[in-house]
């Protein structure tokens, strides 16, 4: 084993100190949550929605979200040409409605095809299932042959 894999012991307890865990969950949490925002908010927009309506809904399914994070995101999309967006008059108020393109709904389809497979993966190795093993016999005549 090469000496840059091996910790010393103040090393090992500054990383596993609860600073240093916890920023570190906090930035994988992150991480996890962008990829899962940006399924969720496509999801929404299969039907029409304006920015505050889609938080709310969102946050209605448990997937709080900043409007700082929001609208970066909804530029971006729509950029990208997975939204289409028109200004309206609404409650005497110009409001800007989101819905996905015919691009962003063939992409959500894809995404939540990966998302399932990805899903149900995860499933498998969280209960601990593992994928069967080469029988001994197998393994034995293979080790032979060499």
């Amino acid at each position: 084993m090469s000496n840059s894999f091996k910790l010393g012991a103040a090393q090992f307890e500054t990383l596993a100190s609860p600073e240093a865990t916890g920023e570190i969950f906090e930035s994988l949490r992150l991480e996890l949550r962008r990829g899962c925002l940006v399924l969720a908010v496509l999801a929404q927009l299969r039907q029409e929605h304006y920015g505050y309506t889609l938080r709310k809904s969102l946050a209605a399914c448990g997937l709080e979200i900043e409007e700082s994070t929001l609208y970066p995101l909804l530029r971006r999309l729509e950029t990208q040409g997975l939204l289409t967006s028109q200004w309206r008059e609404e409650e005497k108020r110009n409001k800007r409605f989101y819905r996905l393109s015919p691009t962003g709904e063939a992409v959500l389809a894809r995404l939540l095809a990966e998302w399932s497979g990805i899903n149900s993966s995860l499933e498998r190795i969280l209960e601990g299932e593992t994928p069967h093993r080469i029988s001994d016999t197998q393994e034995a005549a293979t080790a032979r042959k060499e």
